[in-house]
């Protein structure tokens, strides 16, 4: 699929193999995935507008290019989203910040929403949606169709792992929304899982399980 992004530097494919260890610590999971994050930053901002701007060297004055944080949003969806949140933010510090609350009905496994909070003029700004797994594709699919509600000037997901599955459902119903992902997996489980995974990404971060 050309619209899938997958970052396979030698420093994110080796933190995400730290990650998917089944004894790794909740400290040393939350640690990881912050630093896997702060990574996976550099590729999917790397077409970020920019500005010139003048400043002052010791030497002269010039014009020099920064970029345009401002009219960038990182939009996470709750809660594990918040994980690789952080890390995002410490890459692009003048980033705004949505939330998407849904949670995956556990018999349907349908998303269903809960909250919703973006910043204003939506319609100026870039979004980057972040979750860590993109498995059935349901909960990225609602989120994308809420936040197309508000006219963005681009969408783009960022995930850790994702699979054939997820792949599939978010080509059919948002074929124009770039994907960047760590790894994909083999295939989901009968309980939505993806195999060979990771294990639940919001209870490992959060420590709740």
């Amino acid at each position: 699929m050309s619209n899938v992004h997958l970052i396979d530097h030698p420093l994110v494919q080796h933190k995400l193999t730290l990650m998917r260890r089944k004894d790794a610590s909740t400290n040393s999971f939350r640690r990881l995935l912050n630093e896997l994050a702060l990574l996976m930053t550099y590729e999917v901002t790397r077409d970020l507008p920019m500005q010139d701007i003048e400043i002052e060297t010791p030497l002269e004055t010039m014009t020099a290019k920064v970029v345009d944080g401002k009219k960038l949003v990182f939009v996470s969806i709750l809660r594990a989203g918040n994980g690789i949140l952080e890390g995002m933010l410490n890459v692009v510090p003048g980033a705004r910040v949505g939330h998407i609350g849904l949670y995956r009905d556990p018999k349907t496994l349908t998303a269903v929403e809960y909250y919703f909070k973006m910043p204003s003029d939506m319609h100026e700004r870039d979004v980057i949606v972040v979750d860590p797994m993109l498995a059935t594709g349901n909960s990225a699919i609602a989120a994308i169709d809420r936040l197309k509600e508000t006219r963005p000037k681009s969408i783009k997901f960022v995930c850790l792992l994702t699979c054939p599955e997820g792949l599939a459902a978010m080509a059919k119903s948002h074929p124009d929304v770039p994907i960047y992902t760590a790894a994909i997996d083999r295939q989901l489980n009968e309980h939505g899982y993806i195999l060979p995974g990771l294990g639940d990404a919001g209870d490992r971060i959060f420590g709740t399980k």
